[in-house]
């Protein structure tokens, strides 16, 4: 068939699999160029492993450092009258080209929250693996189904304390609005910090622990956002703020049972970047069009794939680990700078729906989320018949 995009608010209906296969291609490219990674992981396992940040760890993990890797995703297959998920195409592509090199990768496709899943994941290390070295843990998901109560969690992208009025882009009109929000009640709070808080992270290294298939010096991150003041009242002080503060309470507990075996336990802080979960936060569109328009003036614009990859050779494997006063590591630094975010506020109390495209990139916004669902990838043919099948061979 021949796809073409259809967008519906913060998602594209359609996927595209021969654009997500270029688009993995040219991220495992990238960090081809900059050699091997110095000690870096040999048994890699990444939870939330098809896209975003977690897609370009396993990339990083594999054309980095030559690992093993076993991914950990929910998506869903393409059949031959309807194109799959993005994540279900760029775990295809990756399996190709690591297949092509030698390099071993499995995937598991399911509910990462449930005890199910993390037994195979288990069982599937110990035949394959022995143990793991390396936990990435990047999940994203709306809801988590609680695999001890059996209660189905649903996260909120609201506010704490109080309603937000904010400006921001109405990315189907193409215009500037205001945002109206209200503020959170204490069980969506719960609700947010139970999906998208530190507990299922635990859960997988207490399981992976118990199970003895933790490395000696094994290591594991996840990942969270800071930002600045601009996104902060969504974002940091709002219900997804109080689920990535949760992080910053578990790793605790996590890096003292790694610690026992020589190893050690991070949040790692990184940059806005267009991801399907920050597409869905009403400010996040406008604030990265504004940012992606300084950044890329001052030559320090980077995507997911430029932040892990700088993770792991500066502060994972590097060392000097880049750290805050919390312990986090930080990837983020250049998104900080006062002369970057002072560009950024400045142009926020300009920006109307007159001078959109002169003072933010919104079209390289608009480019970045095409991309996530293989669409104006260059060197792809979109109007040749492309096959929407994409079989993952190595498939748990």
């Amino acid at each position: 068939m021949i796809i073409k995009p259809r967008v519906r608010g913060f998602m594209c209906v359609t996927t595209h699999p021969v654009g997500c296969e270029a688009n993995v291609k040219q991220q495992i490219d990238y960090v081809k160029t900059g050699g091997s990674i110095a000690n870096g992981p040999k048994n890699v396992l990444i939870l939330g492993a098809s896209t975003g940040y977690g897609l370009a760890s396993r990339i990083v993990s594999a054309f980095g450092a030559g690992a093993k890797t076993l991914g950990v995703f929910f998506e869903r297959e393409g059949t031959a009258d309807k194109p799959g998920t993005p994540g279900w195409y760029n775990s295809a592509a990756f399996h190709k080209f690591a297949e092509a090199e030698g390099l071993y990768a499995k995937s598991i496709n399911g509910d990462a929250f449930s005890d199910e899943i993390k037994e195979k994941t288990i069982n599937a290390i110990k035949q394959d693996m022995g143990k793991v070295d390396l936990v990435i843990y990047s999940l994203a998901a709306p809801r988590r189904t609680h695999p001890k109560t059996g209660v189905t969690h649903n996260s909120t992208l609201k506010p704490i304390g109080k309603d937000l009025v904010q400006n921001g882009i109405d990315t189907d009109k193409e215009v500037i609005k205001s945002f109206t929000l209200p503020a959170a009640t204490q069980e969506e709070i719960d609700n947010t910090v139970a999906v998208m808080g530190g507990e299922d992270w635990q859960m997988w290294i207490d399981a992976l622990a118990e199970a003895d298939v933790l490395a000696e010096g094994a290591k594991t991150t996840a990942f969270t956002y800071l930002g600045e003041k601009v996104t902060w009242d969504i974002y940091w002080h709002g219900t997804i703020g109080a689920a990535k503060k949760d992080l910053d309470k578990r790793v605790i507990d996590i890096r003292a049972k790694l610690a026992a075996l020589g190893g050690d336990a991070r949040v790692s802080v990184l940059k806005a970047v267009v991801t399907q979960a920050s597409a869905a936060i009403p400010v996040m569109p406008l604030y990265l069009a504004l940012l992606f328009k300084v950044m890329k003036e001052q030559g320090t614009h980077e995507g997911c794939i430029e932040q892990v990859n700088g993770l792991f050779r500066d502060s994972l494997y590097g060392a000097s680990p880049i750290l805050d006063d919390e312990g986090r590591l930080r990837a983020d630094l250049k998104e900080l700078q006062p002369q970057v975010q002072d560009k950024v506020n400045a142009l926020w109390q300009q920006v109307n729906n007159d001078n959109i495209n002169a003072l933010t990139d919104f079209a390289g916004y608009k480019h970045e989320f095409m991309k996530l669902f293989g669409f104006e990838v260059d060197g792809v043919d979109y109007e040749a018949d492309v096959n929407p099948e994409a079989p993952i061979n190595n498939l748990a």
